[in-house]
């Protein structure tokens, strides 16, 4: 039996492909404390000058909102319907933006391909 060029292993080399495994476990482990780390975070975001608030959690679960008296108009229940759009989907962005980020810093930007 003739041995390929890169050795016994069928040109993969046994030493080089166990690091690897060891370093995608170790990256996949890490990837699921950040994950449920970012669970349990918690983002806030407000509308209309702090008429209405809002809270979301890493799981992308409105968890809080809050809705000053004065925002309450019953002849313009279409700009208080606005105003908790507003609040819920800025707070869900920022909840997204930190994801990305810690997943990119546990990965090296390569989220997309895992």
């Amino acid at each position: 039996m003739a041995k390929g060029k890169f050795g016994g292993m069928g040109g993969m080399g046994g030493g080089n492909m166990q690091q690897l495994m060891r370093q995608a476990q170790k990256m996949q482990e890490q990837l699921a404390k950040t994950q449920e780390e970012l669970d349990d975070k918690e983002y806030e975001a407000q509308s209309g000058g702090g008429m209405v608030v809002c809270k979301v959690n890493g799981k992308r679960e409105l968890v809080e909102l809050s809705i000053k008296p004065e925002a309450v108009d019953p002849e313009d229940v279409e700009m208080l319907q606005d105003l908790i759009l507003a609040a819920v989907n800025e707070a869900l962005r920022l909840g997204e933006e930190s994801r990305e980020q810690a997943m990119n810093a546990v990965t090296g930007g390569m989220g997309g391909l895992l």
